[in-house]
């Protein structure tokens, strides 16, 4: 279990992410969100859109383990919706629905009692899992994406 002063961090990185992918990808021609950040990975566009898909189950996920006992969570298949249509659209909507997303989620998480943080869930593939392992997991999600771009923007000099 995370103590109150990590779960502080993580929230904090719920609050900041939609800042930190917006300064990450800004100035990037169409051309440039196309590429992917690896061989073989998803392209720049493709984890925006992945952002917002990933962060609104994430949400929805924190609601039901709060309001509900012991939920059972759905899972989607990440790379199936990857190559989705809607993924190739403009970024600029996935990163407004972002920024109020994690509004309303930093929001939430602030509200959370400290005894609630080990509600837990079960989920299909990963058994069963803590609102505090949960807040890990996604605390961390938009940072290592942002990583993952900000090493592709050095490699080619953007």
């Amino acid at each position: 279990m995370s103590t109150p002063d990590e779960r502080r961090i993580l929230i904090t990185k719920i609050k900041t992410l939609p800042e930190s992918i917006e300064v990450t990808v800004k100035g990037l021609s169409d051309k440039q969100l196309d590429a992917p950040y690896r061989d073989g990975g998803w392209t720049v566009r493709q984890v925006v859109h992945h952002l917002c898909d990933s962060h609104m189950n994430a949400f929805l996920r924190f609601k039901w383990i709060l309001n509900e006992d012991k939920p059972l969570l759905k899972t989607y298949d990440q790379d199936v919706w990857a190559v989705s249509k809607e993924y190739t659209m403009p970024i600029d909507g996935a990163l407004a629905l972002l920024r109020g997303l994690h509004e309303r989620w930093y929001f939430l998480v602030n509200s959370i009692p400290e005894e609630s943080w080990g509600r837990t869930a079960m989920h299909p593939e990963n058994g069963e899992m803590t609102l505090d392992r949960m807040l890990t997991i996604y605390g961390n999600h938009g940072e290592k994406h942002c990583m993952q771009i900000k090493g592709l923007r050095d490699r080619m000099n953007w």
